[in-house]
């Protein structure tokens, strides 16, 4: 453990020295300048208000040497030190960080604590109790820091947060946003791009990059003096000013090499090769040296107590000397044992043997008797081979982490469960629950194809585990290659193989809980198979299971074929919609939404979206956050917040990208094609709906082409092709016909009436608008109701005594829905104007105009702004063409974006969040006419020249107020 601030005898409680040797600083620091003038700044706001700091930067670049010397300020000034240390060999221990802290603050003096904030926090850092939620715990943890700084400010300095277990970063997360105000400073050290889940988002950032030229050589001098120029200089060029490569480099040459007398090697020992540097380092020390600096990097809490209880007294602590006189730990009893770097420990590792890391395990698993899920993780690494007992522990492990909430972990508890489980229809049960988890919730695809292979050897032809090995199978497919094919048909074969079913349904039954998510997977196979040929073997399948699951029958009717749904589908659905203020299940909560998302409810399924979406951004379950990130960007689309529309795709489009989900991917590009093709960036909505049917097409993907047809309509109907804008309509479903298990049809309704009207197709037209009526689409929402009453009034031709556009126009609620309801109005005035009824025309014209330009609909506010003309009347005045208006931070954005710096990179330059910056993005691209980053820069500089052009004499100089091109 490691911790400062306890009073130590000395008159006015002089401060602990414990603390800095957690942070040990190896003389002045070169070359930081800058950062200490950063640190000195964020301890003195400490006492006042208090806060986090995030340093960021490459590996070895010096992040731990400036935390050692911020804890030696912070010490200075009399506070409380508390220190914690992520390491990669505890990263699947859960809390074991939080842990960490839980024995730092002990070690303060618990007389300084109220025993039952003590109990929270112990509770949940060492696993003993009841599990605790992420925010009650981090609200309990700010609640103990507080308490410490009514005594003096504290710091709490947290190093290598990338390598933190997740639940214990959730936990700092949360602990980081709510110091404000309470004297306690928190100073977090992290590699650039790290992809753990400590949030970052809305962290104060400081880049440490690496030292200059001139501060390398310095470094290179004050350390090795006896450097050959010419060595010094090619250690430079490699090191490029990497601190750990600048100090560690000329140890691993020899004197020789050293001093030029012998040739440096062709390359030198960069990334691998500099750890093992450090791995040279350790073969020279004694046997019983190394075992104890091996049992130390496998436990990782640095708790000398361990390392007597693993040993049993065998090894005296003293054996450690060695690696302490070579400066690789340091050693004290209140702090324990402490790395000086991570590659020492990973060094310690890899050179030690598989026996002899198992004879470790097996001594920490003894060690650590009292606490049974760190007990299991060492039993399961000590196993030579299949052991059932010990994965039933592992099990019951992952059991606990799962319902703690932290997903990652509880998965590699069971893989590893899974491992040991003998060959069998329980091995092949627990690898095809791991590869399913990792396909349909974590976000976890690596590993899927080989659990799978795995699994599929050992399940039988029939029966849980053969049904659990193609439900996972099928996730993977859909979600990963899009093989809509083989995954269908590897559901079919499973699901015909069961055991037929002679009672109904029981949730609680395993065999039926595997069948209904073959079938919650087989249906959205099908939906993005989108052929009619992939449905009767669903229906069949569904026809066949006793009693099922109420919301899967619904979800076959609203979601699957919505034209075709009935009243007590929709009863059903909204009885299930009001409980899920009292769901928590994440894959419940997005199937719900998933299954209102046709028939206009995805305004009720908000709030529990909107609680997916949130876990998923803490690294619990990134698939459904995925799927909820898009279902809630629907929402925007169809309620006009086109801009939070952009920013939620993009969020999701970016976890689809790094978690590899190309099919849902066209989900998010979908939502981005009809904006575009709305806000006339036809160029955009080209490309994306190209990219769309090239994917889909080898794949018979049909619901991404019709995805592509739906936005290239709305592009020609914004351009006026509408031969072009029928063809595509007409894709998605025939004229006079809604087609089955074609939901999209209804959203196209209106577009392929007045397509049809505008070709002169009239008959169709008229079909369509029928078929629409008699369907009774009206009765599935408002929305729908607008369209079908505005449909039979397009089909009507000149008839102005049809009442379709009034009833629209009556419809309660019509403000939800601005594009819809703004093309009415265009279409009601067109009709009256071409009638000569101009003056009532002018009312519904001008508020299609505003809600257009509102929107930022060109095109359609371009086809309004003519008939207005038409009707006598200026045409509001829109932006000015070949203009744009960037606030300062927009431009910032863009810039850093042109020079090719990630959304994250953006946001940590800029302090702000990641989902900030795309919100940035999304809003400046269509305002200086780009599609994408890869035009950004020739758009910059065309607005620069544009601003130097216009500007008058007295206009603020580049970089002051608004941007004006």
């Amino acid at each position: 453990m490691h911790s400062t601030g306890r009073d130590s005898g000395h008159p006015g409680g002089r401060p602990d020295r414990g603390a800095p040797r957690a942070f040990p600083a190896d003389g002045p620091l070169v070359g930081r300048r800058v950062d200490l003038d950063r640190i000195d700044l964020f301890l003195d706001g400490i006492p006042r208000h208090g806060g986090p700091l995030l340093l960021l930067g490459e590996p070895g670049v010096g992040k731990t040497a400036l935390l050692a010397a911020a804890a030696s300020r912070a010490e200075d000034r009399g506070m409380h030190v508390l220190a914690v240390v992520g390491a990669e060999y505890r990263a699947g221990v859960s809390h074991g960080g939080l842990g960490q802290l839980v024995e730092a603050v002990a070690g303060v003096g618990p007389a300084d604590v109220p025993e039952d904030v003590l109990a929270v926090v112990a509770g949940s850092g060492r696993s003993r109790g009841a599990p605790s939620e992420s925010e009650a715990v981090a609200d309990a943890v700010v609640d103990l820091l507080g308490r410490l700084a009514r005594d003096r400010p504290t710091l709490l300095v947290v190093d290598d947060v990338h390598w933190l277990d997740p639940a214990s970063a959730r936990v700092f997360g949360g602990v980081a946003r709510r110091l404000a105000g309470r004297g306690v400073g928190m100073l977090c050290a992290g590699r650039d791009g790290s992809e753990g889940c400590f949030e970052l988002g809305g962290l104060p950032l400081h880049d440490v990059a690496p030292l200059s030229d001139a501060a390398s050589e310095d470094l290179l001098g004050r350390r090795f003096p006896a450097l050959a120029p010419r060595v010094r200089r090619r250690l430079m060029a490699a090191a490029q000013g990497n601190p750990l490569a600048l100090l560690e480099l000329p140890v691993a040459l020899s004197g020789p090499q050293r001093s030029a007398a012998a040739a440096l090697p062709e390359r030198l020992p960069l990334g691998r090769r500099l750890q093992a540097a450090f791995a040279s380092r350790v073969t020279g020390l004694p046997a019983a040296t190394r075992y104890l600096l091996l049992l130390a990097a496998l436990d990782g809490t640095g708790d000398l107590h361990v390392l007597r209880r693993a040993t049993a007294g065998r090894i005296a602590l003293k054996s450690l000397d060695p690696a302490e006189r070579a400066q690789l730990i340091r050693v004290d009893e209140p702090s324990g044992l402490t790395f000086r770097h991570p590659l020492t420990r990973s060094a310690v590792v890899e050179l030690s043997t598989s026996s002899e890391r198992r004879s470790a395990h097996r001594a920490l698993a003894q060690a650590w008797q009292e606490v049974p899920e760190r007990q299991a993780w060492y039993l399961a690494q000590a196993a030579e081979a299949p052991d059932e007992e010990v994965a039933v522990l592992l099990e019951r492990a992952a059991t606990v982490l799962a319902r703690r909430g932290d997903g990652p972990a509880a998965v590699a508890a069971l893989l590893r469960a899974a491992e040991l489980t003998p060959p069998g229809p329980e091995r092949a049960r627990r690898l095809a629950e791991v590869a399913y988890t990792g396909a349909n919730i974590t976000g976890d695809m690596r590993d899927v194809p080989r659990l799978l292979h795995d699994a599929r050897h050992m399940a039988p032809a029939a029966g849980p585990p053969a049904m659990a090995t193609a439900v996972a199978g099928a996730a993977y497919l859909l979600n990963g290659t899009g093989d809509i094919d083989t995954a269908h048909r590897l559901l079919c074969d499973a699901i015909a193989l069961r055991p037929e079913p002679g009672e109904p349904a029981d949730p609680a039954d395993p065999a039926d809980a595997t069948l209904t998510e073959a079938l919650h997977t087989l249906l959205l196979v099908c939906f993005f198979g989108g052929r009619p040929e992939l449905w009767p073997a669903f229906d069949t399948a569904l026809a066949a299971y006793p009693g099922p699951p109420h919301l899967l029958t619904t979800t076959r009717a609203t979601f699957a074929d919505p034209a075709r749904a009935t009243p007590s589908h929709l009863t059903e659905l909204d009885t299930t919609i009001a409980r899920l203020p009292q769901e928590s299940d994440p894959l419940h909560i997005v199937r719900v939404a998933t299954a209102a998302a046709y028939v206009d409810r995805l305004d009720r399924c908000a709030e529990g979206l909107h609680r997916v979406v949130a876990g998923g951004r803490r690294g619990e379950h990134v698939t459904p956050a995925i799927e909820a990130l898009f279902l809630l960007g629907n929402q925007a689309w169809l309620t006009g917040q086109w801009t939070e529309m952009g920013r939620v795709a993009l969020e999701g489009l970016d976890l689809c990208e790094r978690h590899r989900y190309p099919m849902l991917a066209w989900v998010g590009r979908y939502l981005l094609a009809c904006t575009a093709a709305a806000r006339g960036d036809h160029r955009a909505t080209r490309e994306l709906t190209d990219r769309m049917q090239q994917w889909a097409g080898p794949r018979r993907a049909s619901t991404v082409r019709v995805y592509a047809a739906h936005a290239r309509t709305l592009s020609a109907l914004g351009q006026g092709d509408f031969e072009t804008a029928y063809r595509e309509a007409t894709l998605i479903t025939r004229p006079g016909t809604l087609a089955r298990y074609a939901p999209h049809a209804l959203w196209t309704l209106m577009d392929l009436v007045d397509a049809a009207v505008r070709t002169g197709r009239h008959h169709q037209a008229r079909d369509h608008a029928d078929a629409a009526r008699n369907a009774g689409l009206h009765a599935l929402s408002p929305r729908l109701a607008m369209l079908v009453h505005a449909s039979a009034a397009l089909a009507a031709g000149d008839d102005d005594r049809h009442p379709g556009f009034q009833e629209a126009l009556a419809v309660p609620g019509n403000e939800r829905w601005p594009f819809d309801l703004a093309r009415i109005h265009l279409y009601q005035g067109e009709r009256l104007r071409r009638g000569g009824a101009r003056a009532e025309a002018r009312p519904h014209l001008t508020a299609a105009a505003e809600l257009f330009h509102r929107l930022g609909a060109a095109p359609w506010a371009a086809r309004t702004n003519q008939e207005l003309r038409a009707c006598g009347i200026p045409a509001p005045a829109g932006p000015r063409a070949g203009t744009a208006v960037l606030t300062p931070q927009q431009r910032e954005v863009a810039h850093l974006a042109a020079a090719g710096l990630t959304n994250k990179r953006i946001a940590e330059r800029l302090s702000l969040s990641p989902r900030t910056v795309s919100t940035h993005l999304y809003q400046l691209f269509p305002k200086i006419g780009v599609t994408s980053r890869a035009g950004l820069r020739d758009a910059l500089e065309r607005l620069d020249r544009q601003s130097r052009s216009s500007s008058p004499p007295d206009a603020p100089p580049h970089g002051q107020g608004d941007y004006v091109g």
